[in-house]
């Protein structure tokens, strides 16, 4: 059997060991949560625990939390629910970077249609925020401001705390969606001054279907979903027990991020290091900004992103071109092209995430695989070129 290597984690992540044996348990407790009947009490159980194990890894009350379906909803539930129905004393400006996830940058368009203006915090070639530009957009008239924690493609970590600080002087909202830095960097929502943060499940070895949002205690939050008064009447319909507590299962193991995160920077590091010295006309993106521990992006000089990962998926190794939400779009990554880089430059983009599951040896072999099957590319276009006179 061919052996398999997953190096797309921020895609997605495997489910942690340690759920497989809690699942099957948490799978007898069947009943609705909202019952008030013996069936509903072990699903509520499941509920309590999950939201204390979530908010004391975050830092922030359990009440002030509030379960979604995952990271989009939650993100809609935060810029759409903050925000006045239509402007409200001149307030009518969101401020969004640009490269933020398209449940961002889609529900803050739509927001247009209710009479805001969006303007786009730009970033330079090494995916650092132009923090001068928001100095300057900033003012009395934004009504709020939500930028990412961690950007999923190139791992680059923005200056949200300041960013909130000056916020907050203007009057405005501000909003972070931390789903990609759960789990590999400690996050505190109070230290980081943000008014509502975003989180999901599977980016953290949980079961997919389950989000978090963070609203800090005292804002007002429209509801996007009408029905019953779930989470305090914040988010209709049904909890899912299941995946929920499953993210809080892995809420419990704080110790684990802060090794891991440490693990992984050194094995991302010799991963980069190997593949710089070893391959020609490589460059890494955004390699000099202070970035996620687990995450590489790179381009690859005369060899198409697409075609390499389907070779490389050929010989067991899970990799990607850019964020997944994106997959099967022909364009290259925006994420990339904001970034300055030329259409040419990401279309020969790689992005590897590791994970817990990672080794040594998975990462030297890839590097092994890695160089064989570019020359075979690269070879493959220079004949090209010669046989065609280019």
């Amino acid at each position: 059997m061919l052996r398999t290597v997953y190096f797309d984690h921020n895609a997605t992540t495997p489910l942690h060991p340690g759920l497989m044996s809690l699942v099957p348990d948490w799978l007898k407790d069947w009943g609705n949560p909202s019952s008030i009947h013996w069936a509903g009490r072990g699903p509520k159980a499941l509920l309590r625990d999950a939201r204390s194990q979530v908010a004391r890894l975050i830092g922030c009350e359990p009440l002030e939390l509030i379960f979604t379906s995952g990271g989009s909803e939650a993100n809609n539930l935060a810029i759409k629910g903050l925000l006045p129905e239509r402007p409200v004393g001149g307030r009518d400006q969101i401020l969004i970077s640009a490269v933020e996830h398209p449940s961002v940058r889609k529900t803050a368009e739509f927001m247009i249609t209710r009479g805001y203006r969006v303007e786009i915090l730009p970033v330079n070639r090494e995916g650092e925020l132009d923090v001068d530009r928001f100095d300057d957009l900033l003012s009395e008239k934004t009504a709020l401001v939500s930028v990412m924690l961690a950007n999923n493609e190139t791992g680059h970590l923005f200056p949200v705390a300041r960013l909130a600080e000056q916020a907050r002087l203007k009057g405005a909202r501000i909003h972070c969606d931390a789903v990609q830095a759960l789990g590999k960097i400690p996050i505190n929502v109070k230290t980081l001054g943000v008014d509502a943060a975003t989180f999901s499940g599977h980016k953290f070895y949980a079961l997919k279907g389950c989000g978090a949002l963070y609203v800090r205690k005292g804002l007002s939050l429209s509801t996007q979903i009408h029905g019953g008064g779930q989470e305090r009447g914040r988010r209709a319909g049904t909890e899912n027990a299941l995946a929920i507590a499953s993210l809080g299962y892995m809420c419990t193991q704080a110790d684990r991020i802060f090794t891991e995160a440490l693990r992984l920077r050194q094995l991302r590091d010799h991963l980069e290091k190997r593949i710089l010295s070893e391959i020609a006309d490589v460059q890494v993106t955004g390699g000099s900004g202070t970035r996620l521990p687990n995450t590489s992006n790179m381009t690859l000089k005369g060899v198409d992103g697409e075609t390499l990962l389907m070779n490389l998926d050929v010989h067991g190794f899970a990799v990607s071109t850019g964020a997944a939400c994106s997959s099967g779009n022909p364009e290259p990554s925006p994420v990339l092209l904001a970034m300055g880089l030329t259409r040419a430059e990401a279309q020969t983009s790689l992005r590897l995430s590791l994970g817990w599951g990672n080794s040594h040896e998975q990462v030297e072999e890839f590097v092994d695989v890695l160089k064989a099957t570019v020359q075979r590319l690269r070879g493959f276009q220079h004949g090209a070129e010669q046989f065609y006179g280019v």
